[in-house]
C-alpha cells in the first residue's frame, strides 16, 4: 500500500468527542475514523493556511465541478450544477429539510433500525416519528413493504428520510428496491430525503445505487445529501452539499438552508471537498481495502472466539452490527433494559471497550451492539480481545 493506515494516532487530548474517554478506554463508537487525512489533502490545507488570511468564503466552480466529477466517475451519475447547495452538513440539513418540507404535527417516515440522528431532527422540530421497521432475518434485512406503505399512505405523513447505504446494518440498497420506494412515494405525495453520506465507503468492488439514479420519479421526488466528510476523515470542517433537481424542492431546500445560517463555508470547508473530490481516489481505494479487512478479521475472530454472537453481514461502511441475541442475560441486569444497552454499558465498565448499544438506533435495534472499525489493525486486533475478554465474564455471570 503506498498509505499508511497501521499509523496508531495519538488523538487523547485533541479535544477529540470520540476519544473523550477516561485513559484505559478503547473508544469504537461513534463514526469517526482514526486514519489522518490524505496527505494530498493536507498539503493543500498547508498551503492554505500558510496565506494566513481566513475571511468570508464564496463557493467557488471548483466546487461544483469537483462534485459533478466525482459522481460521474465514481458513481455514473451526472449531477446539474444548479442542483448542487452548499451546506455545513448532512445533519443541518436534514433538520432544516424537516423545518421546511414539513408543518408541526406532520409524521415523517424512516427504516428502522436507523442513525439516531434522523429521530432528534424529526422531533426536535416539531414533528412525529414514524417507524418502518426493517425485517431481520437472521442473516439480514429487508423493507417490509405492505407496513412501509401503510406508514407512506398515512395522510399526515409528508416525508421519508432514507438511509442509502444504510447505516448501522452496512447494507446496499440495490436499484429495483429504490425504485420501488420511489414509486410508493410519488404516489402518496411523499418527498424522500436520501441521506447518502456514507456513499463512498463500500466494500471493494461493490458500487452503491445513488436513489436518483434508479428512476425519474427517484430524481423528480427527491433530495439527496451527499459529503466528503465522511470518506475522507473530514467532519470536523463542515462540508456538504444538498442536490435536487426539481426545481420547486431545490428552491425549498435553498430556502432552508439559508433561513438557518447552514449555507456558508468556513475558510476551509471548501478546499476539503474540491481536495478530496480531485486528489483523494488512490487513498480512498486503499482506505476501503484496509476497511474491508478489519471488518474481516471481526468477522472471524467471532466466529472462532465469540460463536455465541453473530456479525450482521455488510456491504458498506466502516460499521459493524453485531447480533447479540444468543447472549443470554444475565440475572443482574433488569428484562426492561434493551441486551444492546446491557452489554454496551458491562464492556465499557468491565473491558474498557466502548461500542454503542443497538436500542440507539430505534425499534430492531435493542439486541445489538454496534462496533467501529476505521482504527488501525493494532486497535481492532485490541478491541476484539477486549470484546472476548468482556462477554467471557459476562457469560459466566449468566
Amino acid at each position: 500500500m503506498a498509505y499508511d493506515f497501521d499509523e496508531t494516532v495519538n488523538r487523547r487530548g485533541t479535544w477529540s468527542l470520540k476519544w473523550d474517554v477516561p485513559e484505559g478506554v478503547l473508544p469504537m463508537w461513534v463514526a469517526d475514523m482514526d486514519f489522518k487525512a490524505a496527505p494530498e489533502i493536507r498539503e493543500d490545507f498547508e498551503n492554505r493556511v500558510k496565506e494566513g488570511v481566513f475571511g468570508y468564503q464564496i463557493v467557488p466552480d471548483e466546487w461544483y465541478e469537483a462534485y459533478q466529477g466525482w459522481w460521474e466517475r465514481r458513481h455514473h451519475v451526472t449531477l446539474q450544477k444548479e442542483g448542487l447547495v452548499f451546506t455545513t452538513g448532512v445533519v443541518p440539513a436534514i433538520s432544516s429539510a424537516v423545518r421546511k418540507l414539513t408543518t408541526p404535527n406532520e409524521r415523517v417516515v424512516i427504516l428502522s433500525p436507523v442513525y439516531n440522528i434522523f429521530y432528534n431532527s424529526i422531533l426536535n422540530n416539531g414533528c412525529r416519528v414514524l417507524e418502518s421497521k426493517l425485517k431481520y432475518r437472521g442473516t439480514g434485512y429487508e423493507i417490509d413493504w405492505k407496513d412501509l406503505e401503510s406508514k407512506l399512505a398515512d395522510p399526515e405523513t409528508t416525508l421519508l428520510i432514507f438511509c442509502n447505504p444504510h447505516n448501522p446494518i452496512g447494507k446496499i440498497w440495490d436499484k429495483e428496491t429504490l425504485a420501488k420506494i420511489g414509486d410508493l412515494c410519488a404516489q402518496y405525495h411523499v418527498t424522500v430525503l436520501a441521506d447518502e453520506i456514507h456513499c463512498d465507503l463500500t466494500d471493494p468492488g461493490k458500487e452503491y445505487v445513488p436513489f436518483i439514479s434508479a428512476s425519474e420519479t427517484c430524481r423528480r421526488i427527491s433530495i439527496t445529501l451527499i459529503a466528503p466528510t465522511k470518506c475522507f476523515n473530514l467532519a470536523g470542517l463542515q462540508s456538504a452539499a444538498v442536490y435536487a433537481e426539481n426545481e420547486g424542492l431545490r428552491h425549498k431546500i435553498w430556502r432552508a438552508l439559508n433561513t438557518d445560517e447552514v449555507a456558508e463555508p468556513n475558510a476551509l470547508a471548501v478546499a476539503a471537498a474540491v481536495s478530496a473530490f480531485t486528489k483523494g481516489e488512490a487513498w480512498l481505494d486503499e482506505l476501503r481495502q484496509y476497511i474491508y479487512d478489519n471488518k474481516q478479521l471481526v468477522r472471524d475472530f467471532v466466529m472462532k472466539e465469540i460463536p455465541e454472537v453473530y456479525v450482521v453481514p455488510s456491504e458498506a461502511t466502516y460499521l459493524l452490527w453485531l447480533d447479540m441475541k444468543g447472549l443470554k442475560r444475565s440475572p443482574d441486569w433488569s428484562r426492561q433494559t434493551p441486551l444492546g444497552t446491557v452489554l454496551e454499558e458491562y464492556l465499557y465498565k468491565e473491558a474498557g471497550l466502548y461500542l454503542t448499544s443497538g436500542a440507539e438506533y430505534g425499534s430492531g435495534g435493542e439486541d445489538f451492539l454496534r462496533m467501529n472499525v476505521a482504527t488501525s489493525r493494532a486497535n481492532v486486533e485490541e478491541g476484539l480481545k477486549r470484546l472476548n475478554k468482556g462477554l467471557g465474564k459476562y457469560l459466566y455471570l449468566s
